[in-house]
Order: structure tokens, then sequence, then C-alpha cells
């Protein structure tokens, strides 16, 4: 069962650099609960939201005018992260047959990728869209128990990239992660932020023209189960709470969220400045003074 709610909860101040980015007396608003676990929220260009629940297969829309939710697809491919393209089309990591879809308005789905060298993904996760159109996304490993296969068949756990209009992808990343989960780039289409969850850092690199990856950086030493940015380069990052650094790698806030694990965080609304969050069986919004960005 969903519960719509206004359960609200003050946020932690940690500088005086919080008044730029949370709006004054905003305090975190619990939107809907009874889920099973909540990830991959994206925004389409009306503000909407778009989460999945993946243990129950759905993803589900939060209406940034009523502020109510409601399914949207069910059965999803067990979808995990979404990213929304330049055309409206919602892209997603289903993980049901370790592939990336995309779901056009009409709700038809398009397989843009099934495997790499013959064999499965070992499980699309995160995604972020470049302003080519070109696709990003983290593969890591984590055994599903819808999977009948035991073991990842990839070797390594890896950043991937999918030019536009291509059905091959090829390797970005390569780096001995541990688990690559959270994945942004900045709007300026430079750099690109990947978290190795499994190994509690983030990393940046600088992306070249043809959409490779370079001169790979230590970021911040926490990693991130999703992430986003705002139009400052401000980098949100999910697990306890939600972190946030500023483009130098600085800790400037941590907003405190109910739950023993906050999952992903993307900005939504009319004007992009209601923070939403996703955390266990829950999501849950506030409103900032910063806005995110679309590419």
């Amino acid at each position: 069962m969903i519960l719509l709610g206004v359960t609200q909860t003050s946020c932690k101040t940690l500088s005086n650099d919080n008044k730029a980015i949370i709006a004054a007396g905003a305090k975190l608003t619990l939107v809907a609960d009874g889920f099973k676990f909540t990830e991959g929220p994206a925004a389409d260009k009306l503000g909407n939201v778009y989460f999945t629940d993946q243990p129950n297969d759905r993803i589900i829309k939060w209406n940034a005018i009523d502020n109510t939710v409601s399914d949207y697809m069910k059965p999803s491919g067990r979808s995990n992260g979404l990213y929304f393209d330049q055309q409206g089309n919602l892209l997603a990591a289903a993980d049901q047959e370790n592939e990336v879809w995309r779901i056009d308005s009409e709700k038809k789905v398009t397989v843009l990728i099934n495997g790499f060298d013959g064999k499965k993904l070992n499980g699309p996760n995160d995604l972020w869209v470049d302003s080519k159109g070109g696709i990003y996304f983290t593969d890591p490993y984590y055994q599903r128990p819808w999977w009948t296969h035991k073991a990842a068949e990839q070797k390594s756990k890896r950043v991937y990239y999918l030019a536009k209009n291509s059905d091959t992808p090829k390797i970005v990343a390569d780096d001995n992660f541990i688990q690559p989960n959270g994945i942004i780039g900045t709007p300026d289409g430079k750099t690109l932020y990947v978290s190795d969850l499994g190994d509690k850092k983030t990393y940046s690199y600088t992306i070249e023209v043809n959409g490779t990856l370079s001169h790979k950086k230590l970021f911040v030493d926490l990693g991130s189960d999703g992430m986003t940015i705002d139009h400052l380069g401000n980098i949100y990052l999910t697990g306890d709470g939600v972190t946030v650094f500023n483009s130098n790698g600085q800790h400037i806030e941590h907003i405190i969220v109910p739950q023993n694990w906050t999952a992903n965080v993307t900005f939504g609304g009319l004007n992009r400045k209601t923070l939403f969050i996703t955390a266990m069986d829950s999501v849950y919004t506030l409103e900032m003074t910063v806005n995110g960005v679309i590419n």
C-alpha cells in the first residue's frame, strides 16, 4: 500500500554554505511510502519524476503539479536506474535480462544493449546521457533473486559508453572497480563522475570528444549508490542520507534521511528546484534554492 504524507524532518546544517542550496525553512517531506525498494529517479521536461520499485518490477511516476504518485509501467524489466534522453524517451537499466532499454512516450520498449562481446552484461545500474545522445552506464554485479545464473559473465565491472545510433557499447573505464554504481556528468559535457560504491570512493574523469574518458582523479573518499548535480556544479552523493560536495570536493552539506539507506536522488518539480530522494520503501522531497540541469 502506498501512503501519501506530509511528514517533515529537519535537515542538519553543516556550514554557512547550506543557505546557498537549501530553501529557507525547507524540511524533508515524505511523499509516499509502502514500496519495497525505491531507486533510479529521473525527471522529464515538465519536472515529473519517474522512479523504480525494482523488487516489485515497476516504474512509478510522481506528478510535479499535484504531488501524487501512480504506477507508470508494470512489468518494467526490473528497471533500476533511469534517465531521459533529449527526445523525451525514458532510458532504463533493465536488470531482468541485463539490458539497457529505451521506452518511448507510448511505452514501446526498444532494447538498446543486450550484452557485450557475446556475453551478458553484469547488470546495468545507473545511466547518464551526454549532449550528443550518447549513454554512459555503470555495470557492477549484484546477484539478483530473479536471475538463473549465479556468476558474472563479464570479467570486469566497468563503465561503458553507447554512442548515439550505435548498437555496440565500448569500454571507457575498466579500472579494477569493486562495484561501479552512481554516475553523473556535468552539463558542459567535460567531466564525468563515477562512484565505486564497493571501494567507498568517487572519481572524476575528463570526457574526450570521442566519448572516451581520461585523467581519472579521486574526487572524494565516499562512494554513492546514485548521484546528481545542480547548476552550481555541486555533486550530491547518496547512502547515509544525501551528502553534498562542491566541484572542488569540499563537503558543504549533509541531508539526513530517516531511513537505513538512501539509494538515489535527482532534481524535479516545475522549476527543477525540488530535490527528489529515493530511500528504502519511501520517497521524499526537499525544496532547494539551486536547481537541477537539463542536457
